[in-house]
C-alpha cells in the first residue's frame, strides 16, 4: 500500500485533506478508449473531503434548507415528450440483481426505475437509511450535488482535481494503492466480488454501499476514492478527454449524445462503484471515467466536495 503523502495547505479544513498542486500523469493507454491518451497535466493545490458526502451530512443540509431532491419530484411532461403519464412520477434508478446469469450488454436487466426511490429510500419506498447514516448518500442528481456544495461553501472537483486526489501520489499506478488489485489478498475498495450482475459473494462483508472509511485510505489520506459509489465531477463529458468538445453541450437540449433522443447533457463520473467487477466495468481505477446524465440519480452515484484556496 502507498505511504501517506502529507502536505500542509494554506489553512486546515476540518474533514478535508490538502492535495498539493503539481504535474502528474492523467489517463491511461491500456484500458478503456475514453481514458486515452495518458498525458502530463498540471493542477493547483486544493482541499478535498476525506470521504464521500454521507447520508448524515446530506440530512443536515436538507434539515437546514428544506431542499427537495430531483428524485423526490415528478418529472415534467415537457422535458420528456411522449412519456406515458403513469411514468411521470417521482423516483430513481435502483440496481436489482438478476436471479441468474444474463447478457452483459443489457443494463435494463439490472437497472429499474423505482417510484418512491430517493436518498432517504435507496431501494424504494419501503426502504430507509436507518442504520446507514455513515454510508455515502446516493440518488443525487447534478442539481442536488451543486445545491449541497453551494450550501456548504464548497464546489465539485474538476476531473483533473479528482484524478490527482484519487491517485494518492502514485503517478502512473493502475490502482490508487499500486499495481495489484488485492495485494496479499486484501480488499482495498468496495467493488463487486463474484460474477456480476447476479452473484455478489460479499466476501468483504458488504453487498451494496459500505460505511465511508471502511477501506484503507490512499496516499493522500482519502477514503473510498475507488469503489463504493461513483462520484460526480464538474466536467462535461467528451469521449476523448483531450478534445475539449463535450458530446452534449452544456444546456439540456443542445447537441445530441449518440443514442439519446432526449439529448441530455452528461457530466464525468470518477472512481467506480460497488457494482464494478472484474468481469464487467473494470473502472475501479483512478484513470477510469464514465458519462452520466445530469437529470439522473441512481443507487450507486454520490459525490464529495473541494475547496480551492483564493489566489
Amino acid at each position: 500500500m502507498a505511504s501517506r503523502n502529507v502536505s500542509t495547505g494554506p489553512a486546515e479544513q476540518p474533514g478535508m485533506e490538502w492535495i498539493p498542486g503539481g504535474r502528474f500523469t492523467m489517463g491511461s493507454n491500456f484500458h478503456y478508449p475514453e481514458e486515452r491518451p495518458a498525458r502530463t497535466v498540471e493542477v493547483a493545490g486544493f482541499w478535498i473531503e476525506r470521504t464521500p458526502v454521507t447520508n448524515r451530512a446530506f440530512a443536515r443540509f436538507v434539515a437546514q434548507t428544506g431542499y427537495v431532491t430531483v428524485a423526490e419530484q415528478p418529472p415534467r411532461a415537457e422535458d420528456y415528450p411522449g412519456a406515458p403519464p403513469e411514468n411521470l412520477r417521482a423516483g430513481s434508478l435502483v440496481f436489482e440483481s438478476p436471479m441468474a446469469p444474463v447478457r452483459l450488454d443489457g443494463p435494463p436487466s439490472w437497472w429499474h426505475f423505482i417510484h418512491g426511490a430517493d436518498w432517504m429510500h435507496p431501494q424504494g419506498p419501503d426502504s430507509s437509511i436507518a442504520g446507514c447514516e455513515d454510508h455515502p448518500v446516493v440518488h443525487v442528481a447534478w442539481a442536488d450535488v451543486t445545491a449541497y456544495a453551494a450550501w456548504a461553501g464548497m464546489a465539485l472537483p474538476t476531473e483533473i482535481e479528482w484524478e490527482r486526489a484519487g491517485r494518492g501520489g502514485l503517478d502512473g499506478a493502475i490502482f490508487a494503492w499500486g499495481d495489484e488489485l488485492a495485494p496479499d489478498g486484501r480488499a482495498m475498495a468496495n467493488i463487486w466480488q463474484g460474477q456480476f450482475p447476479y452473484r455478489e459473494d460479499g466476501a468483504d462483508g458488504w453487498r451494496g454501499t459500505s460505511p465511508v472509511g471502511s477501506y484503507p485510505p490512499n496516499g493522500f489520506g482519502l477514503h473510498d476514492m475507488i469503489g463504493n459509489v461513483w462520484e460526480w465531477t464538474s466536467d462535461w463529458w467528451s469521449k476523448s478527454p483531450t478534445s475539449g468538445a463535450p458530446c452534449c453541450a452544456t444546456s439540456r437540449h443542445a447537441s445530441a449524445c449518440a443514442g439519446d433522443p432526449l439529448q441530455i447533457a452528461r457530466k464525468v463520473l470518477k472512481g467506480g462503484s460497488h457494482l464494478c467487477a472484474p468481469n464487467y466495468c473494470r473502472r475501479y481505477r483512478p484513470a477510469a471515467r464514465h458519462p452520466h446524465p445530469i437529470d439522473t440519480s441512481t443507487s450507486h452515484v454520490g459525490f464529495r466536495c473541494v475547496i480551492r484556496p483564493e489566489l
